[in-house]
């Protein structure tokens, strides 16, 4: 069975390298090998790469620059990215830069990505300024598939405005992202809830699935244990 690419995209905010890490993490606990692929060349402190030490002795494999590299804010693009996409043994998740910037770090391997096939989940956070409307969403979709040249396949959302987050908020951001995919034909089924709201924003809001993600990336300023 051909195990498709899976690529996560999203603004800066959004949360996708959140998304990306518990993504693997979850496919690692249902047995399915697993390469997480750091494309993210735009934000220089919530990388999917900081968890690398992590990673070691759990069988997923982070792809990424080495060490001396991984604060870079420019495309160190290893020659290991191609040999995760076309490793059809495993399944590739890609976390990708979050502006039309860092989705033309794509490019040069869409050919072997379509050839392969691939699910692009554009994750969304409605709390951020450019993602905070139904033009706004679309306009960076839109600019995200132009830079990529990929077509979004299902959107993801991930409202929240961290201890603020509350269940009516969430519910606004679903309805939105909702209008979006409805009118785009886009699949839209999930919705993100860090594990410590679990108790305030209840699952089936809308008729959608809650998605629980265990906290990963620290923030600059929060001390690592």
């Amino acid at each position: 069975m051909k195990i498709e690419i899976i690529i996560i995209i999203g603004a800066y905010g959004s949360g996708k390298s959140e998304y990306s890490i518990n993504y693997a993490w979850q496919m690692q606990n249902l047995g399915i090998p697993v390469s997480l692929v750091d494309l993210d060349v735009v934000n220089p402190y919530f990388r999917s790469r900081e968890v690398r030490s992590q990673f070691i002795n759990t069988g997923i494999e982070m792809v990424a620059p080495d060490a001396e590299f991984n604060h870079a804010d420019q495309p160190m693009l290893t020659p290991r990215i191609m040999g995760a996409v076309q490793d059809l043994s495993r399944q590739v998740i890609l976390d990708v830069g979050g502006d039309p910037a860092g989705c033309r770090t794509l490019a040069r391997y869409v050919n072997n990505i379509k050839l392969r096939g691939y699910e692009l989940k554009f994750v969304i956070n409605t709390s951020r300024p450019f993602t905070s409307d139904y033009k706004g969403i679309v306009e960076m979709l839109e600019n995200l598939e132009y830079s990529s040249k990929l077509k979004v396949t299902e959107l993801i959302c991930n409202t929240n405005l961290m201890q603020f987050t509350d269940e009516n908020l969430v519910t606004a951001g679903i309805n939105l992202i909702d209008e979006v995919a409805q009118k785009q034909n886009l699949k839209f089924t999930d919705y993100l809830v860090m594990d410590k709201f679990v108790s305030q924003i209840p699952d089936g809001i809308a008729g959608k699935k809650r998605v629980i993600m265990n906290y990963y990336l620290n923030k600059p300023w929060e001390k690592k244990t």
